[in-house]
């Protein structure tokens, strides 16, 4: 933000972008306060005027990435209006392009396996907004003509979740190079019981 932007952007907004962006890339228990405010070009007091906590500034992150989750929902309804098919296809299209964008996962997921204590406040938040994303996709596979919209659902949910493990582990030239074919396969194959 050397461009002068810091100053048009409202603190809080500004503290939100780069713990975002430093979480997403270091990890939450790699990042505090002082850090990130010392980034994003305020003090430590006014973060904590717009947050109670580094854990209330954790569950404002994931609020964010779940709205831009929601984001892309409406792109997809957007661009394939009434067509339920076309938009499970643009959903696989999608996450395929968000497997490759930079290689460090879901934050959800990620803030997940890293704030491992089950009490810690951002768990509830994580769990519910993993299902508010898995009952979207149920609903689109279902009004796709799916069947079994349930575990198709689930079982796209879970290859992804092992393309993002995949691609960190063994890198793009791993199984997750596979995930378009092997998603829709999935498809085909759920469309044709």
């Amino acid at each position: 933000m050397e461009d002068g932007t810091a100053e048009r952007v409202r603190p809080r907004d500004r503290i939100l972008e780069t713990a975002r962006d430093m979480f997403h890339k270091h990890g939450i228990k790699g990042v505090g306060v002082d850090a990130i405010t010392e980034a994003a070009g305020t003090n430590k007091m006014t973060l904590y005027r717009h947050f109670e906590s580094k854990d209330d500034l954790v569950i404002e992150c994931l609020r964010a990435t779940a709205c831009s989750a929601n984001a892309m929902w409406q792109k997809f309804e957007a661009e394939h209006p009434g067509d339920k098919l076309a938009q499970l296809h643009a959903w696989v299209r999608m996450a395929a392009d968000c497997l490759l964008m930079d290689g460090r996962g879901c934050d959800m997921a990620n803030a997940a396996i890293e704030l491992s204590e089950t009490d810690h406040p951002a768990r509830r938040v994580i769990k519910e907004l993993k299902q508010a994303q898995r009952d979207r996709l149920v609903g689109l596979c279902r009004d796709a003509g799916i069947g079994q919209a349930e575990l198709l659902a689930d079982t796209l949910s879970l290859l992804l979740e092992g393309a993002r493990v995949s691609l960190q582990s063994v890198g793009a030239e791993g199984p997750s190079a596979q995930f378009v074919r092997m998603a829709e396969g999935l498809i085909t194959s759920f469309r044709a019981r």
